[in-house]
């Protein structure tokens, strides 16, 4: 949709003077605080260990998705390694961690536990730093802790080939980014004139739309509502990640963040679907949080059985959300050792009644978790 006579949003004169119907998304606020309170009313039951397990599945899930976003594929168990260690969950062994997975993580940590700080440029620079700890992104040099300069051009998102390129989205001009910075972050730093919940969407939509730095700017803009929804729910540890539920809702996120980006400073649509895709986000911790239960009473159940390292550390894999199929081949990789030994290892929890064979088909023998009540 055209609006008057700019393409973009922050072409209007009234740029940004954001306007929302909040009895329209009245129903969405109340489903997503709804939402919130069951889930507070869940962990509430728990225990602190195992409250933080669950923060830090959803942590883990909230790094290693908001990169999946942009097609950056990170190693979970490198994520879920670093985040343990910083909040200090004990986790057993831990795994290898690169410095991008530090960077991502002391990102996502920096902004959820550190909510209440607020955000400056310094802040901002930090965190694009930590995201491009090389200076590159891919094979491209890019300005690291400072706004981009357009000395290739504007700042436009496109897809298709080159040639028959599509653009979807042009940034303001950079020689704005400091004053229009300036007047985001006095925005953001201000005490709230509206819900915190509205709040995260519309930090997340104005950064994005300032698209300020060469790359990482979706990363950042998710980073900042993440810090409002913190400030929102009064607490520095998260058992959410809206950041996951955007991955599995990847079109309808860019869709609708097209549409608002060219349509009227009326930005009721895109507030829906997010706060829409945050109740999701929130229903979804609930599989999470029982996931992080069912581990629990396994290790109680198995409290006196014998393991070995091995055994213990690809049971907790296969506990923590192992994907596809669980072969000899896949345990001798997990555990580092030999396919004999992985044969001894799975036999060993098959005679316990730990592991059966699946009953699914396929050309190597697979192995899957027994079930078991309560």
């Amino acid at each position: 949709m055209m609006s008057g006579d700019y393409t973009f949003i922050w072409e209007s004169a009234d740029w940004p003077a954001w306007r929302f119907d909040l009895p329209a998304l009245a129903a969405p606020l109340a489903d997503v605080s709804r939402a919130q309170g069951m889930l507070v009313g869940r962990l509430a039951d728990v225990g602190l260990t195992l409250r933080d397990e669950a923060s830090l599945a959803a942590l883990t899930e909230d790094v290693v998705k908001t990169s999946a976003i942009e097609g950056e594929n990170l190693n979970v168990a490198s994520v879920r390694s670093s985040i343990a260690r910083r909040l200090g969950v004990d986790i057993g062994a831990l795994a290898p961690v690169d410095r991008h997975v530090e960077g991502v993580v002391d990102m996502v940590l920096d902004a959820t536990t550190h909510s209440a700080t607020p955000v400056t440029e310094a802040r901002l620079f930090g965190w694009h730093a930590a995201l491009f700890p090389t200076g590159y992104s891919g094979l491209s040099r890019i300005t690291v802790g400072g706004w981009r300069s357009d000395a290739s051009g504007p700042m436009q998102v496109v897809s298709g080939p080159i040639g028959r390129q599509r653009v979807h989205f042009e940034a303001p001009p950079a020689a704005r980014l400091p004053h229009e910075i300036g007047r985001f972050l006095a925005w953001l730093n201000a005490p709230p004139a509206e819900p915190l919940l509205i709040r995260a969407g519309l930090a997340h939509l104005w950064f994005v739309t300032l698209h300020p730095f060469d790359d990482g700017n979706g990363r950042i803009a998710r980073a900042l509502g993440d810090l409002v929804l913190a400030r929102a729910d009064r607490s520095p540890q998260r058992f959410y990640s809206l950041s996951a539920q955007i991955q599995r809702e990847r079109n309808a996120y860019y869709d609708v963040l097209e549409r608002t980006q060219r349509g009227s400073l009326d930005v009721t649509e895109w507030l829906a679907w997010f706060l829409n895709t945050l109740g999701r986000a929130i229903d979804h911790a609930h599989t999470t949080l029982d996931a992080v239960l069912i581990k629990a009473r396994f290790w109680q159940r198995c409290a006196g059985v014998a393991m070995n390292e091995r055994q213990v550390k690809v049971m907790n894999r296969l506990l923590d959300g192992f994907e596809g199929k669980l072969t000899t081949t896949k345990w001798a990789a997990l555990a580092k050792c030999s396919q004999d030994t992985a044969l001894r290892d799975i036999a060993e929890l098959v005679e316990q009644g730990m592991l059966r064979r699946s009953a699914s088909g396929g050309r190597s023998t697979s192995y899957e978790l027994v079930p078991f009540d309560g």
